[in-house]
């Protein structure tokens, strides 16, 4: 996971310049939340510097030190919210946080990075033990039943465009991958094509392999490390979970 983040780190904001879907449904569990928010997975800062806008103490962990720097640089820019933004490089199943959450989030498919059933189990746990008895846990996924009903392609498919910041040279981004529904992983490729001020193409290959899960698989997770399902949404609006229906949105209670 890391090698992937540290190949992507500049193109990452940028490319995802348009998710902010999921920050109005956070800002609004926050509302009813006391204590601190915990960011697994943060990243550049994406979901934290929305959260420390609106006045939340806000920490987050990530393991790819490439992606943490730009999120202390994004920081510099705003430094009032130095005194409610915490970042963290580590691994979210052994690292010692400081304080218990109100709020621990796992956001926009973190937790498919846990490619066995070790290592979902040493950090579903972990995340319990750092999160206080009358707080939340909330699980951001897709469906996987929605993904395992359509159909295979091994076709290079073309993603989208953007400016990477720095340089301002255009970037086009496609993708390649392969559904393994028996072991319920994906291997996708990235493929980055930065064309340079002399017209020259530079291709990045950025490979990353992710996990699917089921619903009732993830309730037995969450079971057997501390948690108890509270609701499952279909979408970040708090629609119903039903075939069809894009994500998997878990909010789970301590047990």
């Amino acid at each position: 996971m890391s090698g992937f983040y540290a190949q992507i780190a500049r193109y990452y904001d940028a490319e995802n310049t348009d998710k902010n879907d999921d920050l109005p449904f956070y800002l609004e569990l926050a509302q009813d939340i006391d204590g601190p928010i915990l960011d697994v997975g943060c990243g550049t800062g994406r979901v934290m510097f929305p959260l420390a806008r609106a006045g939340y103490d806000v920490h987050g962990i990530d393991n790819e030190p490439r992606m943490l720097e730009r999120a202390r640089a994004l920081l510099d820019a705003e430094q009032e919210l130095t005194d409610r933004l915490h970042f963290y490089e580590g691994d979210a199943r052994t690292f010692k946080f400081p304080v218990k959450f109100g709020l621990t989030l796992v956001p926009y498919n973190g937790l498919m990075h846990f490619l066995d059933q070790d290592s979902q189990i040493t950090v579903l746990r972990h995340l319990r033990e750092h999160t206080r008895d009358d707080g939340l846990l909330v699980l951001d996924l897709p469906n996987a039943g929605d993904v395992y009903a359509t159909e295979d392609s091994d076709g290079l498919i073309f993603e989208r465009t953007f400016l990477e910041p720095e340089t301002g040279h255009l970037v086009m981004q496609q993708s390649i991958s392969t559904l393994d529904r028996t072991m319920q992983t994906l291997q996708v490729t990235w493929i980055y094509d930065e064309i340079t001020a002399d017209g020259t193409v530079k291709r990045t290959f950025a490979p990353l392999r992710l996990y699917y899960y089921f619903a009732s698989e993830i309730k037995l997770l969450l079971m057997m490390t501390g948690w108890e399902v509270s609701t499952i949404y279909g979408d970040l609006d708090g629609g119903e979970f039903e075939d069809g229906a894009p994500r998997m949105v878990v909010i789970a209670r301590p047990a």
